[in-house]
């Protein structure tokens, strides 16, 4: 099972980095769409099996409509600042991330009390599907609004962005893997996730802020904006956790191991993005917030 996760990885790593950075802007929204109908598949796993394509195609369409609200010409600017990123934010988009952050209130609140918490979601399809447009739509964004950054100064300002905050959570995870395995002793969440421990989270967190602490003092921002994007970093990493748990807990209510089978030793696409898919929209909400 290693042996092929690793296989996965390495033909997954050069996937992933070939559409940050040699995709145009409008062919990485089409990859980055690819990935958000996908995970709609397998989100309608978790509410009913048999309708599952139903759940796809209920999401795409609303997806397709927000494209008319919210077009992605918009999200492009030409200012290498963080402070116009926020400050240059379409209003009607930043409504999008303030109601992502109060989502991920609302999935601290179910994952700390379940299952009582499943009590009053359990068997409604759409409150499910509340939740599916909840998590997936922003984190849609949030790749897009990362990714065009800057965009037609430098085509690749917004990839290598969209890139830092990715790492965070992939820094994240290493460290919380194997800070866990050595000193892990208290755990994080049992009715969730019994193998998540307090100290691996701890060491998930110290990890990635290493690698913020090494990327923003390397580009030289100026002090506020160092400020800002430590802060952005470490909250998002939280946020990671949360979605890791978050659809660990769909998972279990739903009686699944994995969410898909689609990435051979890795399971499915939520297995995948689960932590990004809070990481992303947090990030882009603190930075506006804080800035």
């Amino acid at each position: 099972m290693l042996k092929l996760r690793i296989i996965t990885a390495l033909c997954l790593v050069p996937l992933v980095l070939a559409a940050l950075f040699l995709l145009p802007f409008n062919y990485f929204a089409l990859f980055a769409g690819a990935i958000f109908l996908l995970a709609s598949i397998e989100w309608g796993n978790f509410i009913d099996k048999d309708r599952a394509f139903i759940t796809m195609l209920a999401m795409g369409l609303v997806l397709y409509g927000l494209m008319g609200i919210l077009p992605l010409e918009g999200l492009w600017t030409e200012s290498t600042s963080l402070d116009t990123l926020a400050a240059g934010m379409e209003p009607r988009l930043s409504y999008l991330y303030m109601v992502a952050g109060a989502w991920w209130v609302v999935a601290l609140g179910l994952v700390l009390t379940f299952p009582r918490s499943a009590s009053w979601w359990r068997g409604n399809a759409a409150m499910q599907s509340a939740f599916a447009f909840l998590t997936l739509v922003p984190f849609y964004w949030a790749m897009m609004t990362l990714r065009g950054f800057q965009y037609q100064e430098n085509p690749h300002f917004g990839a290598w962005l969209l890139l830092f905050v990715m790492g965070l959570v992939w820094a994240a995870d290493t460290g919380a893997y194997f800070v866990g395995r050595a000193v892990g002793k208290r755990k994080l969440c049992p009715n969730v996730s019994p193998g998540k421990t307090v100290e691996g989270m701890l060491g998930g967190v110290a990890s990635a802020t290493v690698l913020a602490l090494i990327v923003t003092f390397s580009i030289d921002l100026p002090s506020q904006q160092t400020i800002v994007v430590l802060i952005a970093s470490i909250v998002a990493v939280l946020a990671s956790v949360l979605g890791d748990l978050t659809e660990s807990m769909f998972k279990r209510e739903a009686g699944l191991k994995d969410s898909g089978n689609i990435l051979p030793g890795h399971g499915g696409i939520m297995d995948r993005i689960d932590s990004l898919t809070a990481a992303l929209p947090v990030f882009v909400l603190v930075v506006w917030l804080l800035s």
